[in-house]
């Protein structure tokens, strides 16, 4: 336990919402605010006082910057005039709280700011592998933490995958994409994933040993693409985008195929939704589609903890990041995601000599 009443002496630094957003959000829609000196106040009973090392940057928070909408979101939007909070990598360096000590490393939601304290550690997880056992620390913003479970539970539970089924994945070289992909190979089944530039697409063949993959954005009829790589139908496709990607899919399903529904990045943007007109396939081919979201399955995370860093340590699954340098730069790190700018998982790694 830290010294009662002790307080710390700091400067914070935060990244800061402006205001409900609608169409593409901006980097202007946020703002880096100092404040010089700060007193970071010990945590009351029950508190903890964290360093943030690491940030993710995730699609899922773009629908944060929107109005909220009653029982629309699984997840609150941002206050305005508020510090931005999302999921990241931190260490404890005050805790009142009996189940945290000082220099625990732990991951969940945090602020985005150099230090954040927090009245209680709901949601936090304590970090078992560390550097010390060759797995980095911004691995718990990816492979490790919220991606790589949404991952995890998406392929295997989800969609009941078998060997030898073809599985699709769009937005495949992204956090979760790229790992589903991967998921896929060790079950023994054919994978193709699509992504936005050819470096991506060489990427997921060459470096995450996909089976086939293209550039949607190079292909005027995607019904057609689908059916030129799966001529048998699409068994599982890991729906991470949406909109017309996903009508096209529909039609290239198999009988009894399975959809596990992640994401529909193409949509977030929209002031108005594309609809999906082939949905009569989910009849004629009974297909099953679900919508899951990683908070509902974090019982699982110890399973899929020891059994993805197995894998890592035998070279079986390989991941990419695409870090930025620096709290100011966590802004155009989050908005370049929705211009597919990043390869790989987004990590913003703070500097504290800043």
């Amino acid at each position: 336990m830290a010294e009662e009443n002790k307080s710390k002496s700091t400067n914070n630094k935060q990244i800061v919402f402006k205001d409900y957003v609608v169409g593409y959000p901006k980097e202007t829609d946020m703002e880096l605010r100092s404040s010089e000196p700060s007193i970071m106040v010990p945590p009351e009973e029950g508190g903890l006082l964290l360093k943030n090392l690491y940030l993710s940057c995730d699609p899922y928070m773009r629908g944060r910057m929107s109005k909220p909408i009653p029982n629309a979101s699984y997840v609150n939007s941002f206050v305005p005039g508020s510090v931005i909070t999302g999921y990241g990598v931190s260490q404890v360096i005050d805790s009142r709280h009996p189940d945290f000590q000082v220099g625990d490393l732990v991951w969940g939601f945090t602020g985005w700011e150099l230090f954040t304290l927090l009245p209680t550690p709901l949601g936090l997880t304590k970090i078992k592998y560390t550097n010390d056992h060759n797995i980095p620390l911004s691995y718990y913003t990816g492979i490790l933490g919220m991606p790589g479970l949404t991952a995890y539970v998406g392929f295997h539970e989800i969609c009941s995958p078998k060997k030898g089924e073809t599985v699709y994945v769009s937005a495949a070289s992204g956090a979760v994409g790229q790992l589903v992909g991967q998921f896929a190979k060790l079950m023994g089944c054919y994978v193709v994933g699509s992504a936005g530039t050819k470096e991506k697409v060489e990427l997921l063949k060459n470096k995450f040993g996909f089976d086939d993959a293209f550039n949607y954005k190079e292909e005027q009829d995607l019904t057609a693409a689908l059916k030129r790589f799966f001529p048998q139908g699409i068994d599982i496709y890991f729906e991470n985008v949406g909109g017309r990607m996903l009508d096209a899919v529909l039609l290239n399903m198999n009988v009894h195929g399975r959809i596990a529904v992640c994401g529909l990045i193409s949509q977030y943007n929209l002031t108005e939704h594309d609809g999906v007109h082939n949905l009569f396939c989910m009849i004629t081919k009974r297909i099953r589609m679900q919508g899951f979201v990683e908070p509902d399955h974090k019982h699982m995370y110890p399973q899929f903890l020891e059994l993805v860093v197995q894998y890592i340590r035998e070279g079986k699954i390989v991941y990419m990041e695409d870090t930025a340098e620096g709290l100011e730069e966590a802004p155009s790190a989050l908005i370049g995601l929705f211009s597919g700018r990043n390869v790989g998982k987004q990590v913003v790694c703070i500097r504290h000599d800043e």
